[in-house]
C-alpha cells in the first residue's frame, strides 16, 4: 500500500499544486473553471451565493450545487471533504445551525485560506477547517452523520482508500451526497495518456 501512495504523489501533487494556483490567483487561466460563473451553471442559486463571503465565491470550484440539495438535518455534523474554499462548507453550516458543526477537509493551504477568512466574514462559529489528504482523515471513527464531496473522487486515484475513509468517519445511518464527474465509456490508453487530468 505505501508503494502504490508514493506512486500516486506526483499526481497528488500536480492537483494540489493547480488548485493552489487558483486559490492564489482566480484570475489566471487554470485547467478547469472557477467561480461564480461556474456555481450559477451547477444551480448554485445567486441569493445564495450574494450571501456568501466573495473571497470563497471566486474561486468555487466543483461539478455540482451537492450543499443545496443535502439534506442536513439541524444539530448535525457533517464534513465537506475536499471543501476548496468553503462554499458548501458555509452552506452546510447554515443548515446544521448553531447546535451542529461542519468540518472542511483540504489538503491545499492557499485554498484553505480563503475557507477560513470566510468563515469569520461569514461569522460560521460551527465551522473548523483541517488540512488534510482525503486518504487519512483526522477525525475520530463514526464521528460524522452527513459527508459531503463535489469532485474530489475524479481527482485522486487511489478512491479505495477515499471510500474506505468516509466508510470510517460515518456515522452508521449516516448519509454520503456526493457529485463527481464520471466516464460514459472507456477510452483507450493513448487518449489517458493524451488527456489533462482535469479533462
Amino acid at each position: 500500500m505505501a508503494t502504490r501512495r508514493n506512486s500516486l504523489q506526483p499526481l497528488r501533487d500536480q492537483v494540489r499544486e493547480a488548485y493552489s494556483a487558483a486559490a492564489e490567483r482566480p484570475g489566471d487561466p487554470h485547467p478547469f473553471t472557477v467561480g461564480r460563473e461556474l456555481a450559477l451553471g451547477l444551480g448554485y442559486p445567486e441569493e445564495l451565493l450574494n450571501s456568501l463571503p466573495a473571497i470563497s465565491v471566486e474561486v468555487m470550484a466543483g461539478v455540482s450545487n451537492v450543499s443545496v440539495v443535502a439534506e442536513i438535518p439541524a444539530g448535525s455534523t457533517v464534513l465537506d471533504l475536499g471543501c476548496g474554499t468553503g462554499v458548501d462548507t458555509l452552506i452546510a453550516s447554515g443548515k446544521t445551525g448553531p447546535a451542529g458543526n461542519v468540518i472542511g477537509v483540504d489538503f491545499s493551504p492557499a485554498m484553505l485560506a480563503r475557507a477560513r477568512k470566510a468563515a469569520n466574514e461569514f461569522k460560521a462559529a460551527n465551522v473548523k477547517f483541517l488540512e488534510a489528504g482525503a486518504e487519512r482523515l483526522p477525525l475520530p471513527d463514526a464521528s460524522v452523520d452527513v459527508a459531503l464531496f463535489n469532485g474530489v473522487f475524479n481527482l485522486n486515484p487511489d478512491r479505495k482508500s477515499l471510500f474506505s475513509e468516509l466508510s470510517r468517519v460515518l456515522r452508521p445511518g449516516g448519509t454520503v451526497y456526493g457529485a463527481e464527474l464520471i466516464l460514459r465509456e472507456p477510452i483507450t490508453d493513448e487518449e489517458r495518456e493524451a488527456a489533462s487530468w482535469f479533462a
